[in-house]
């Protein structure tokens, strides 16, 4: 018979609570900020995708040196990515919102 999960008690979740670095779960909350912004992308929402940009470019600085200089790098460059997407999304919704004008002419 399978052992049942018992509930953490109030002060058992406080002290798991003291023990996470805030560092740490900045890099997952920016981990997940980045694949939704990718999703929106995809998506075409560019709205929520610069929303995802801007919230990954405004925390990656805060890190600082409390995580390896190469995860710093590495969201570096998810932002790079994602910014380069992003403009070619705009370029492309440009030419498609163009296309019409240039039809009637």
């Amino acid at each position: 018979m399978a052992e049942e999960e018992r509930t953490p008690t109030p002060e058992e979740l406080a002290e798991q609570i003291g023990q996470l670095k805030v560092s740490d779960v900045l890099v997952q909350t920016l981990t997940m900020i980045s694949s939704l912004g990718w999703q929106k992308l995809a998506a075409g929402d560019l709205v929520q995708a610069r929303v995802a940009i801007d919230a990954i470019r405004a925390v990656v600085p805060a890190l600082g040196d409390t995580v390896p200089s190469e995860l710093v790098r590495d969201l570096n460059q998810v932002v790079a990515n994602m910014q380069l997407a992003y403009a070619k999304a705009v370029t492309d919704l440009a030419e498609v919102d163009a296309e019409p004008e240039a039809a009637a002419d």
